[in-house]
């Protein structure tokens, strides 16, 4: 990097900032900070949803996969999570917007009380924002990888950069300043993008040209769709996983359809999400599939190669705007993930633990939002001089073993809990479907003795927790159901139709707006 990159890398950051001080005036309550008061249009929203779905990881851990494998990065990851949304557009997206507009909820994980118990509710809560604080502390190392590769600084500098400046616009403007971030994020990925892609296109006429180039001896077998472990069962066991984590399970999702105005304008912006799940990442990939050709990585997983080529084939300032794409992805994902967790934590957990937590005013809980924020930011980055630590191994390992792995157990009862067949599952289906699926991801992963050479196949790390949750999650219901009147009127209440409350649902009992609903002496 040179003076040019370096100013557009600058200023990058200072519009980031000035979005999250503007988005500050629209930041008036607790509702404002974590669901935009519903006010995000479904096009916003859309963009959105699709910027906090992947982070500079695309440019490391799926660089090597397409630098080694070719053409199943796309197949095997984000192909499944484009149908996976666009199922989701209409299975999932109605209903959680019906969570803010009928429930008054704030948080994804709220309504959980009023559906199973709030024992189920805390296991689910503390739990997926243990998993958070592993994933996104991935992402920030992923970043800090890239930012070494360019700039040579420490991995340590390049996390503490990036959470430092992330933690200022997302603490102070909430999902507002998330929004309107990732809409210039996805300006500046659209236009650093398509640059690498030219480059690219451009250096195939030493090698064949754009279709000729497949013949390479470099390139053989990479234009299979299935290859290595990424087989037939991790891409369907993948699709499972995207179905329930794109859609809401991670929770950053959830909140951009609760933040539109109506559970049309969600599915809409479900929709225009899954268009560009579908196409975008083609034109990232195809630079990464033609890789071996123009660089030889430095590492075995080949997770600098991107890198590498961005900095062999771009002019300075070029240079600045591709790698100002890296932090656009990262800083997107973080972000939303770290206002989602916020509002986890002050919604659903601290009236529990915390006695003065149950009457905190709309001041005082948005006060709280912002330093829960701050300190869940803090613990991700701690996590992340983990990632290359003997228990994670690299980066890659941590996004699919780690996060796909643990998505099913996590993600069940909270996204079919919704759904009117599931009904008769209730709080025993899903505390045990949590926690066999935990207990099989342990297994799968951290055995004893398996007995089976080199271990445990990577598709079979990741769908087992998911179809032990699943399977136990529908079994338990149907041998033990426990669909009482006041947990049916909770699901009635997501699945009717229309965009209005209507006489049916004005008929719940829905909970109070105020956390300390949670925490009732009856509890």
């Amino acid at each position: 990097m040179n003076g040019l990159d370096w100013t557009v890398l600058i200023a990058y950051f200072g519009v980031m900032v000035a979005i999250g001080v503007w988005s500050h005036k629209r930041v008036d309550n607790v509702s404002d900070f974590f669901t935009a008061g519903g006010k995000m249009p479904w096009w916003l929203s859309g963009i959105s949803h699709h910027m906090s779905g992947y982070s500079a990881v695309m440019f490391t851990g799926y660089a090597g996969i397409a630098y080694t494998y070719g053409v199943t990065s796309f197949v095997t990851w984000s192909f499944p999570i484009a149908l996976g949304i666009a199922i989701g557009s209409k299975l999932f997206a109605p209903r959680i917007n019906r969570l803010r507009s009928r429930l008054h909820v704030a948080s994804p994980l709220e309504y959980l009380k009023s559906r199973y118990d709030l024992k189920t509710q805390q296991a689910l809560a503390w739990s997926g924002m243990l998993l958070k604080i592993v994933d996104v502390g991935a992402k920030w190392a992923a970043i800090a990888t890239l930012l070494s590769v360019f700039t040579g600084i420490s991995l340590n500098q390049g996390i503490l950069i990036t959470g430092a400046i992330t933690a200022v616009y997302c603490t102070i403007g909430g999902l507002w300043a998330d929004a309107l971030t990732e809409l210039g994020q996805f300006v500046i990925q659209l236009l650093a993008g398509i640059a690498m892609f030219v480059a690219v296109v451009l250096k195939l006429d030493d090698h064949g040209g754009f279709f000729g180039v497949w013949d390479e001896p470099a390139l053989q077998g990479h234009g299979k769709p299935l290859v290595g472990p990424y087989g037939t069962v991790f891409l369907l066991a993948f699709l499972f996983i995207k179905l329930f984590e794109y859609n809401g399970g991670m929770l950053n999702q959830a909140q951009r359809y609760m933040a539109t105005a109506s559970p049309k304008e969600a599915e809409r912006s479900a929709r225009l999400s899954a268009i560009l799940w579908l196409v975008w990442p083609l034109v990232l990939f195809f630079p990464m599939w033609m890789s071996p050709l123009l660089v030889e990585s430095q590492k075995p997983d080949g997770s600098d190669s991107y890198a590498l080529m961005t900095e062999q084939l771009l002019p300075h300032g070029l240079l600045g705007l591709v790698i100002v794409g890296f932090f656009s992805h990262t800083m997107a994902m973080c972000s939303s993930d770290a206002n989602a967790i916020a509002a986890v934590f002050t919604r659903d957990c601290a009236p529990v633990i915390w006695k003065r937590a149950r009457s905190w005013t709309d001041s005082s809980g948005l006060v709280a939002a912002r330093v829960t924020t701050v300190v869940f930011l803090g613990l991700s980055m701690a996590a992340a001089t983990q990632v290359n630590s003997p228990a994670f191994k690299d980066i890659i390992t941590v996004v699919i073993k780690w996060v796909a792995g643990l998505m099913g157990p996590m993600a069940i009862p909270m996204m079919l809990g919704l759904l009117r067949p599931f009904r008769r599952s209730g709080p025993t289906a899903a505390l045990g479907s949590w926690s066999m699926g935990l207990l099989a991801f342990w297994l799968v992963n951290y055995p004893i003795d398996w007995n089976v050479e080199g271990g445990v196949p990577l598709q079979y790390q990741v769908s087992i927790p998911l179809a032990v949750s699943l399977v136990l999650y529908i079994l338990i219901g149907f041998l033990r159901p426990e669909d009482t009147p006041e947990r049916l009127a909770i699901i009635e209440s997501v699945n009717t139709d229309g965009d209005g409350d209507g006489a049916a649902a004005a008929r719940l009992p829905v909970p109070e707006p105020e956390p300390a609903d949670a925490v009732r002496a009856k509890d």
